[in-house]
């Protein structure tokens, strides 16, 4: 009897690795594929009649003069209409972020201590406390304002506008000091702080610190959550598409001062975990004379709200405690809410940023789930394809597990959030720059590279910003990385028993 013989193992002759580069490199050039035959036979046709039937067939064709003039006149017309209705190109010509002075920093053991003292009729919640602060991934360099390190702390009025004024002001003298702008040169100015809200506003303590023009447009954003900082990169893009030869300064902070919670709820003592002080200063502008300075180029920016939904709305909720303490709830169900809005986010800025290669799958997949029936799994996009660089809010240690997770990213991948988080701890809405400047202090930024920015913030939202980076950019010498970038990145354990 003849012996079955056995089917070539195809999976060691042919890496599939390879296959796929191949599949991409087909789908994302198909078009230009085409057109290489294509021009062939029009190259071989001409060959074939020669230059004399060429010059017959030329001479034959009669130009009326007014029919001339019809058509170049449409054809600026069709030019100016669209060069007219394009976007303007919005560029982030520099930024800084603020560096808190050693004095403010936090040790583990320091923290402790506090709690011990603060909250020494509740050894319960220090213990809580102390399990969060071990699983959390911040390091012994995390600060907080002054005011804080009291016994008790001193939350008052002149506290906070004190942090304000050292966090803000050190960060827009940083980025002056940058970028040679003069303070009386800027047209618009949006500072963005979700928890405290003074009146005068924080914006109008700028103007008065740096004596701005008197019809600056100015705008101060609050209660936005973590996500407000691409809240007024969105807003400064808006303002730039109606305002020629201009540009915006953005400040994006959040004042820890008067929102340190002293109570015994242990979903409102998270933040007093993992919070710290922090700011960024933000230059961007529409002008075409900066388009040769500046950093990156603002591609794409797409902004999702679930706030319709009830538990999204809670998830992250300033309220009062039993004894009438105010501070920050953060729900138990906060990652997977977290999750249904990154799916929504990604779902939008997928076909803008995608290549076609993996469009086509997605929606393969999605064909054989929904229409026959096929028991697949949802396919999840290559984002690694889209982008180069990613920066996720560096919200907790549980964020950036989630996303690296779902996204299905390298530890590289999320390397500058987790040193973000570890080194400065979550500054909120100013934790992307961190991460974008560590990006650079590396070195690993190029011309064209692109970066993505994730952030989460109360409501519950979800956003998402694109740059291209416009010229590969020097490592720089100074800024909140100098003095450690050595270091970095860092073995974070999964404990840090204390």
């Amino acid at each position: 009897m003849c012996q079955a013989v056995p089917m070539p193992d195809f999976s060691s002759s042919v890496k599939l690795k390879y296959v796929k580069l191949g599949y991409q490199y087909l789908v994302n050039n198909f078009l230009s594929l085409l057109l290489i035959p294509i021009m062939a036979i029009i190259v071989v046709e001409l060959l074939r009649i020669g230059p004399e039937e060429i010059l017959n067939v030329w001479n034959s064709l009669h130009f009326d003069l007014i029919q001339v003039l019809c058509s170049s006149f449409f054809v600026i017309f069709i030019s100016t209409v669209y060069f007219m209705s394009k976007p303007r190109t919005v560029y982030l010509v520099d930024y800084s972020c603020y560096k808190p002075p050693v004095t403010c920093r936090v040790p583990f053991a320091t923290f402790m201590e506090h709690s011990r003292l603060i909250l020494k009729d509740s050894p319960k919640s220090v213990e809580f406390q102390m399990r969060i602060l071990e699983r959390s991934g911040l390091g012994e360099e995390t600060c907080l304002p002054p005011a804080i390190h009291y016994i008790p702390p001193t939350p008052t009025m002149e506290e906070a506008r004190s942090e304000a004024q050292m966090v803000i002001f050190t960060a827009l003298d940083d980025l002056f000091k940058k970028t040679g702008l003069l303070p009386k040169d800027i047209d618009i100015l949006i500072v963005n702080c979700s928890l405290f809200s003074p009146t005068p506003s924080l914006s109008a303590m700028v103007i008065n610190k740096y004596k701005l023009r008197s019809n600056i447009k100015s705008f101060n954003l609050s209660g936005m959550g973590c996500s407000a900082g691409l809240i007024s990169v969105d807003l400064a893009r808006d303002l730039l598409q109606v305002h020629p030869n201009s540009n915006a300064v953005i400040v994006s902070t959040e004042i820890i001062t008067p929102n340190y919670y002293k109570g015994n709820e242990r979903a409102m003592l998270l933040p007093n975990c993992l919070f710290r002080m922090g700011s960024a200063a933000i230059l961007m502008s529409n002008r075409r004379s900066d388009r040769w300075r500046a950093k990156y180029k603002l591609c794409h920016l797409v902004r999702t709200h679930r706030g319709a939904d009830d538990k999204s709305y809670y998830c992250v909720y300033e309220q009062e405690d039993k004894e009438g303490k105010i501070g920050i709830n953060l729900c138990k169900d906060l990652m997977a809410i977290a999750g249904e809005a990154l799916k929504a986010n990604i779902t939008t800025i997928g076909p803008l940023v995608l290549p076609a290669s993996e469009q086509l799958l997605f929606l393969l997949s999605l064909i054989g789930r929904k229409i026959f029936n096929l028991k697949w799994k949802p396919y999840i996009p290559d984002f690694k394809l889209a982008f180069e660089h990613f920066c996720i809010h560096a919200g907790g240690r549980a964020v950036i597990d989630e996303l690296q997770k779902n996204l299905q990213l390298s530890g590289e991948h999320v390397e500058a959030s987790r040193m973000t988080l570890h080194r400065f701890g979550n500054t909120s809405s100013s934790s992307l720059w961190y991460e974008l400047c560590y990006i650079e202090t590396k070195g690993r930024m190029r011309r064209g590279d692109r970066v993505w920015q994730i952030a989460f913030g109360s409501g519950f939202k979800c956003n998402s910003a694109v740059w291209k980076c416009n010229r590969t950019i020097k490592t720089p010498k100074d800024g909140p990385w100098s003095d450690c970038i050595d270091r970095y990145p860092v073995f974070i354990p999964e404990v840090v028993k204390l």
